[in-house]
């Protein structure tokens, strides 16, 4: 999966916004395998969520990484990936949007 990591996530910026969209939403589950592959998941995300403000629909991609933030740390009960959740979602300067974020982690 190190190896194959690239091209995977390459998937969540498919020309297709269903296709991303749905590869976005299951990325997460790559975080599961190991340490190693928890911090490239979980660097990935941040980049996107810091930087992808120029993209289509990017309120719901920011959603769909919160969402996913979520899902990692209801497995592993890492108060890391928590932490890491919450400054992003402190970093969202629209409080319409910060408060859907932060319904994802309720």
């Amino acid at each position: 999966m190190l190896r194959d990591f690239p091209a995977l996530w390459e998937v969540t910026n498919d020309s297709k916004f269903v296709t991303a969209r749905h590869s976005l939403q299951s990325i997460w589950k790559v975080g599961l395998a190991g340490p190693e592959q928890r911090e490239m998941v979980l660097t990935h995300i941040i980049d996107r969520f810091k930087n992808g403000m120029n993209e289509k629909h990017y309120t719901l991609i920011r959603y769909d990484l919160i969402v996913g933030l979520r899902k990692l740390y209801d497995e592993l009960k890492d108060e890391h990936i928590k932490k890491i959740a919450m400054e992003l979602i402190e970093s969202e300067e629209d409080s319409k949007y910060q408060k859907k974020y932060l319904s994802a982690w309720k």
